[in-house]
């Protein structure tokens, strides 16, 4: 089978290798669609803190399943799936206390072990989440950054009446904020600075602050009054918006941790103690966030077709990469299609 391999930053190359073999406890499946996230183009960039190389990307996929093992009974051949990319000890305290993804020893395939950008990929059954068959590869795809969502949004807490801010209109931003919304918020404001983004969150339904255009703190306070948010989730991951949070939160408030950080964070502690701010990280998901993401798309509640700008053939997989960089807040999510 053809496997795309990052050899270095920003160099991909196509190897032949052998379709492993299926174990009693696995499932073969054949690869549809990728999607490339703000941490594979960290990778691409050289800029992942937990990646080194060579690696293999995908983990946002959708896939058939085209053989399974003597011992499988979750999925059967011909199943639609997409995957929890998590590998995980089991041993340590998150696994053994319900919160694998946070495990000791946590490898995500793509970046610590070997990702899905393959024709076949091989994976422990219980890794596959069956999807409706009447979803579409591209939607299936969505469901792994979908999940990502909904897990922050869980834990904040019971969404219903709550006022919301999301800053960040990229992919997760936009899905934390749909996701916010179809969970019973009272009001959900995203902040921007790309009229692209912008446009595309209206399009799905969010209201919007330009911040290019308007002052963050009147804005917020116009549309929820003086008690401001009674969550933010920061998105991007860059020193600015978490400034953001922590001066426009109100005292004793939640601030979500959702993006990535890339670069060293630096934040004011001494504000988060006198205004008895919490903070409150948020990482990958479980597999109730993946059935929760399933049942929110099964029910109409998600827009993923704004959201999918671009597609890429899996033999121009360095292009995704060129897109993103050169269309930068226009290339929202970067397809890879397998056929």
């Amino acid at each position: 089978m053809i496997q795309a391999l990052m050899v270095k930053p920003g160099e991909i190359i196509f190897q032949d290798v052998p379709v492993p073999e299926v174990k009693p406890d696995q499932i073969k499946i054949k690869m549809k669609r990728i999607g490339v996230c703000g941490s594979d183009i960290h990778v691409n960039h050289g800029k992942h803190p937990y990646t080194s190389y060579p690696v293999v990307q995908g983990h946002e996929v959708s896939a058939e399943v085209v053989e399974i093992g003597a011992k499988v009974t979750e999925v059967k051949v011909g199943d639609k799936v997409t995957i929890q990319p998590q590998v995980v000890c089991g041993t340590c305290y998150p696994c053994t206390h319900g919160m694998y993804n946070d495990c000791e020893e946590l490898k995500v395939m793509g970046f610590q072990t070997t990702g899905m950008a393959s024709e076949y990929f091989v994976v422990d059954a219980k890794k596959a989440l069956v999807l409706p068959e009447t979803m579409s590869w591209e939607h299936g795809a969505m469901i792994e950054p979908l999940a990502v969502a909904v897990h922050a949004v869980r834990r904040a807490g019971d969404m219903t009446g709550k006022k919301i801010l999301v800053l960040g209109g990229g992919p997760i931003g936009n899905l934390v904020a749909q996701t916010a919304k179809a969970m019973g918020a009272a009001g959900v404001l995203l902040a921007e600075l790309s009229g692209y983004r912008l446009a595309a969150a209206k399009k799905c339904g969010i209201d919007t602050i330009d911040n290019a255009k308007e002052d963050l703190m009147e804005a917020i306070i116009a549309n929820f009054g003086t008690d401001r948010a009674d969550y933010i989730f920061e998105c991007i991951g860059i020193n600015a918006t978490m400034k953001q949070a922590i001066d426009y939160a109100r005292k004793g408030s939640t601030i979500m941790v959702v993006g990535v950080f890339a670069d060293l964070g630096s934040i004011n502690m001494g504000y988060i103690q006198d205004h008895e701010l919490t903070l409150v990280g948020s990482a990958m998901y479980r597999e109730e966030d993946f059935v929760k993401a399933i049942e929110l798309v099964n029910d109409g509640l998600i827009d993923f077709d704004t959201l999918i700008t671009h597609r890429v053939k899996f033999e121009d997989y360095e292009k995704a990469y060129k897109l993103i960089d050169e269309q930068k807040d226009k290339a929202m999510k970067v397809m890879i299609e397998m056929e």
